[in-house]
């Protein structure tokens, strides 16, 4: 066993992958960014960031995320990282069940009670149905089935489209084959900011019996289709016995916000409204594919109740920085008292 108790064959397989793909030129500059930060010396940082790699799971960009350079070890031990997070997300998912979260549209067919919104997919013989989908909905939300960090996603217009049947073929050659409703978000959201549907990255873990809450983020976009970070979002961690949130905002690119850039609201006061229903939904959800037990689940809460926006297999890391927060430890006992390793 390893010293986060996880198997050693999947650690060194993941050790050699990421050992391929290691560029140095770009650790340096993560040092740098380090030494800007907290005026750590470059070699310093570099030789501790390559040794927390090798050693502790620790990536470079958490390593910078995080704030290890300010962390005592046994502070640094508290934190989650994408490293560790892979190795449990493919420790307990199956390829079958990872199928259905790889698919936007396998997602919808299986969790469509949860999701609380109309959907078509685009097909060659139905752009009948797809104009008047887009009329009905007068804006819509065009998805890539198969997409990763909130790339492949577009909003369309009805009242935009001048030709329908250059629109619809226009949805096909994108891959841009699944329209959505576009979500109504809670008012409370929208007060943060209303031109982006915010979401909440709930964590969790189902062990066959109950389901887990680990960590909870809260999402904040900046006018665009997507709250994700390449479209200018930010986030901060929420209280995930409370969901109230527990700092100022921030993202990967060493931008803070303690208050949101567009409307002016400070994000350290943000509760997250109906945030007991939304740990009710995910229980429910985390049941229904128990071939994946470790997903991240983005929901969105509604005037009518939290709805269900997908699910991540691959549930990435949302984690405290403790120089924005002043809260210097992370989610990690929890991941490991509910899945034990």
């Amino acid at each position: 066993m390893t010293s986060n108790g996880l198997a050693l064959g999947p650690k060194l397989r993941y050790l050699a992958q990421r050992a391929r793909r290691i560029d140095i030129g770009a650790v340096i500059e993560r040092a740098k960014e380090v030494r800007q930060e907290h005026g750590k010396p470059v070699p310093t940082v570099l030789a501790d960031m390559l040794w927390q790699a090798a050693r502790k799971d620790v990536a470079f960009q958490d390593y910078v995320d995080f704030d290890f350079a300010i962390l005592t070890p046994e502070e640094r031990a508290t934190f989650m990282t994408h490293p560790v997070s892979a190795q449990l997300a493919q420790q307990y998912s199956q390829p079958a069940g990872r199928k259905i979260f790889e698919d936007k549209i396998a997602f919808n067919e299986r969790f469509s009670e949860f999701l609380n919104r109309a959907w078509l997919v685009v097909t060659d013989d139905n752009a009948d149905e797809v104009r008047e989908f887009v009329e009905q909905q007068g804006t819509v939300i065009a998805k890539v089935p198969v997409s990763h960090m909130g790339l492949g996603v577009r909003r369309y217009h009805a009242k935009d489209v001048a030709d329908w049947g250059v629109f619809h073929r226009g949805l096909i050659d994108a891959g841009e084959i699944l329209l959505e409703e576009v979500i109504s978000q809670h008012a409370d959201l929208s007060a943060v900011c209303p031109g982006t549907v915010n979401t909440t990255r709930i964590t969790a873990f189902y062990d066959g019996k109950d389901v887990h809450i680990l960590a909870v983020a809260q999402k904040f976009g900046r006018g665009e289709v997507s709250d994700q970070m390449s479209y200018g979002g930010f986030y901060t961690m929420l209280d995930p016995d409370s969901g109230h949130a527990m700092s100022a905002g921030y993202d990967s690119h060493a931008n803070v916000h303690e208050n949101h850039p567009d409307t002016g609201f400070r994000i350290a006061d943000f509760q997250l409204p109906g945030f007991d229903e939304a740990v009710s939904l995910i229980d429910r959800a985390a049941r229904v594919v128990p071939e994946v037990q470790y997903a991240g689940w983005d929901v969105v809460a509604t005037e009518k109740g939290p709805v269900l926006v997908e699910g991540n297999w691959g549930a990435g890391v949302y984690e405290n920085k403790p120089s924005v927060s002043g809260i210097r430890t992370g989610h990690k006992p929890r991941y490991r008292a509910a899945i034990g390793f």
